[in-house]
């Protein structure tokens, strides 16, 4: 590391509040600003706040689990940590040492500026450093040297990482530090390592704890069986019910409470739930009462006519379908953040834009982003918008970012799952502080946006992989609402071709409805209602009113492929036919191919991508045809 340039940018910015952007990391760079903007001491040479004896003692009782827990690491560590001249520091979320570890001669120097147990080691108290920098971004973090924002921590080389429970909480933090002269790139993967061991044994002990505590919750829902009665955990997760309850709402396990109260009941008293095991209070019985649906509307949801609900969508008759738009009707007067998963082509925007459309921001803007379909590079610049010149190309006066766009409406952000890592930090930053700091700018701008998300994949799978930040997802997953695939509410495909006509002016001739629909039954819809959509278009340009030579049964029983049992059968494949239905068959696919090129101006790729088949397949047939 060049000190010297480091330093030399560092006397500038303390001097003239002036820095060259492109020449420190982007966290640092926000660290510093945030340490000027708190006006931190550029020149303190030692840690100032330190706690009593006492208060000591009391800090490390109330993190008693988290010492209990990091110790064993540490002492494995210990040997290699002295050999390298470092040291090891465990951190409490509010930034005081609760112990530390390592080489003698590194904690005796370390001592000459106070960094020893009990004191506070946050960007506030010593400015930008890697505890504190972790604590506020809750990332892993390495600063060396003059990177560090106060003078105290010049001479030192130090990596953190959060230490995060399975609920997204910030427990605390691991460091190690040495003399920056003794700095080594592996510093920052031993704390992550640390970290990550520590986590999966606490989410060991969390779900161990968890089975003893449904097991416990159970037997006491048992013996109030003839009541409504449930036991919620300490995040207000339904763990168990009493039987009444479970006979109204089925799904009522896993439920949290709110969403329960909005389902006609009230809170009539309650009592705290101690576990056997380590006889903790670990969560809160309840007993309740029914409301009426009157007092319930004016408890929770502003009133309002039934039939104002907005859905620009087809609501069908289905009851999977039913009880999603009453999971809609229940958020959307409210400011929570939704999470909607579903399958691709299900409708995920169309219920997030029933949700701004039904709730108070239905005025302000609705802003749509897909994050699968924006290059990570440009991500940041498009979610939170850049200051004018913050980099070749920018535009003038700069440019506001989707969040900005979306002030006192709303934003989806489609495709969650496919933001990069330090992109979901940056979110995650953005819903805890509901501000933005756009690329290049020092100014915070407050946001006033409700936050929609939704992806098609299993992203719970995604935070097993450690691919996508657990605390974020808890964040996010306020207010789950599912999709259903179409193929699981078949009896709304009559509904969905009515209202899809209408809404295109489409029409599909003189077919007969009844064995259409039937036929429409039979598939499996990979491609869910966007599929279904295509094929009533294709079967539009095929079998318009005026051609009546085409029969009604061999209409349908051609488009759609016969072999439905396959998930992925292609209306359009070169199937095996009955020799009586293969002057039919020609005849569609020859004016299917001849409007096709029509539309592309002859141009054989697109009318094939038109079509949706190979290019090949498309050159066979041109031949076949003696086109």
């Amino acid at each position: 590391m060049d000190t010297t340039f480091y330093f030399d940018t560092w006397k500038r910015f303390v001097h003239e509040g002036v820095l060259d952007q492109s020449r420190l990391d982007k966290r640092i760079l926000e660290s510093w600003y945030r340490c000027k903007k708190e006006r931190v001491n550029p020149y303190l040479n030692k840690g100032m706040h330190l706690l009593t004896e006492e208060e000591l003692h009391n800090k490390k009782a109330q993190n008693s689990l988290l010492i209990e827990m990091t110790d064993p690491y540490l002492k494995k560590m210990e040997p290699m940590i002295k050999s390298s001249g470092m040291m090891a520091l465990l951190v409490d979320p509010d930034g005081y040492v609760l112990s530390l570890l390592g080489n003698e001669k590194t904690l005796m120097d370390a001592s000459r500026i106070n960094f020893m147990e009990g004191v506070s080691w946050t960007e506030g108290a010593v400015g930008t450093n890697a505890i504190g920098t972790a604590l506020a971004t809750k990332e892993a973090v390495m600063i060396q040297g003059p990177e560090h924002y106060s003078v105290a921590s010049h001479q030192w080389s130090c990596s953190a990482t959060p230490i995060m429970d399975d609920h997204g909480r910030l427990l605390g933090v691991i460091d190690v530090s040495c003399p920056v002269e003794q700095s080594h790139p592996f510093m920052i993967g031993m704390v992550t390592s640390i970290a990550y061991a520590i986590e999966k044994e606490l989410i060991k002990r969390s779900h161990r704890k968890e089975i003893t505590m449904v097991r416990q919750a159970s037997q006491l829902a048992e013996s109030h069986h003839s009541q409504l009665f449930i036991v919620c955990n300490q995040h207000k997760q339904i763990i168990s019910a009493s039987k009444p309850v479970r006979e109204k709402i089925p799904q009522v396990i896993g439920m949290n409470l709110q969403e329960l109260l909005h389902n006609r009941y009230r809170i009539k008293s309650e009592m705290p739930f101690y576990t056997k095991e380590d006889n903790c209070m670990n969560g809160i019985c309840l007993f309740l009462s029914e409301v009426n649906v009157p007092h319930q509307k004016a408890c929770f949801l502003p009133s309002r006519p039934e039939d104002s609900f907005v859905f620009n969508g087809e609501c069908g008759v289905s009851e999977i379908f039913q009880n999603t738009l009453k999971k809609v009707k229940l958020v959307a007067p409210t400011d929570a953040t939704v999470f909607i998963s579903g399958e691709t082509g299900t409708g995920k925007e169309l219920i997030a834009r029933a949700i701004h459309d039904n709730s108070p921001r239905k005025n302000g803007p609705f802003i749509s982003l897909n994050c699968g379909a924006i290059p990570k590079d440009l991500m940041e610049s498009e979610l939170f918008g850049y200051a004018e010149g913050a980099f070749t190309g920018a535009k003038r006066q700069g440019n506001k970012g989707k969040f900005e766009q979306a002030q006192r409406g709303t934003i989806f952000l489609d495709e969650i799952g496919e933001i990069p890592h330090t992109m979901q930090v940056a979110l995650l930053r953005v819903l805890q502080e509901r501000k933005v700091t756009p690329i290049g700018g020092t100014k915070e701008v407050p946001l006033d946006v409700r936050i929609i998300t939704a992806t098609h994949r299993d992203i719970t799978d995604f935070v097993k992989r450690r691919e996508f930040r657990e605390d974020l997802y808890y964040r996010l997953n306020v207010y789950p609402i599912d999709v259903p695939p179409l193929r699981n509410r078949k009896e709304d495909i009559p509904h969905l071709i009515k209202h899809i006509c209408q809404k295109n002016n489409w029409s599909i001739g003189s077919l007969d409805i009844q064995d259409l629909i039937t036929r429409l039954s039979d598939y499996d819809w990979p491609g869910n209602i966007r599929e279904l959509t295509n094929l009533i278009e294709r079967l539009h340009i095929m079998l318009p009113e005026q051609q009546s030579d085409y029969t009604i049964l061999e209409q349908p029983s051609e488009l759609l492929n016969l072999n439905y049992s396959s998930a992925s059968a292609n209306p359009f494949e070169e199937d095996k036919v009955e020799e009586t239905s293969l002057n039919t068959r020609v005849k569609i696919q020859r004016d299917l191919m001849l409007d096709a090129l029509k539309r592309t101006n002859g141009n054989v790729t697109a009318a094939a991508k038109f079509l949706g088949i190979p290019r090949s397949t498309f050159y066979k047939r041109l031949k076949k045809f003696g086109m």
